[in-house]
């Protein structure tokens, strides 16, 4: 899987964190704010010229600094094919 920063994930893209760049200053306040390892965050919106960046984590919204946002390390999730249903006969 391709890891990239949470700036290059585009609108409404799931990913994965894998990684929490930065001191241990700023993994501890990213994990203050939900940002852990593993959690599942969705892309909300896209500001240009290093904007904030408004992502979900759970049921919580976040707006994120450009900086912040950099830090911020994932993988995208693919969603698992649906099964398709079969009829019954």
């Amino acid at each position: 899987m391709q890891k990239i920063s949470l700036i290059q994930l585009k609108k409404g893209t799931k990913a994965r964190i894998v990684e929490l760049a930065g001191g241990k200053q700023v993994a501890h306040r990213l994990s203050m704010l939900g940002l852990r390892l593993g959690a599942h965050v969705v892309r909300l919106s896209t500001f240009a010229l290093r904007g904030p960046v408004a992502v979900r984590v759970g049921h919580t919204t976040l707006a994120l600094g450009h900086g912040m946002a950099e830090k911020v390390i994932v993988e995208i999730v693919s969603e698992p094919a649906s099964k398709s249903s079969s009829a019954f006969v």
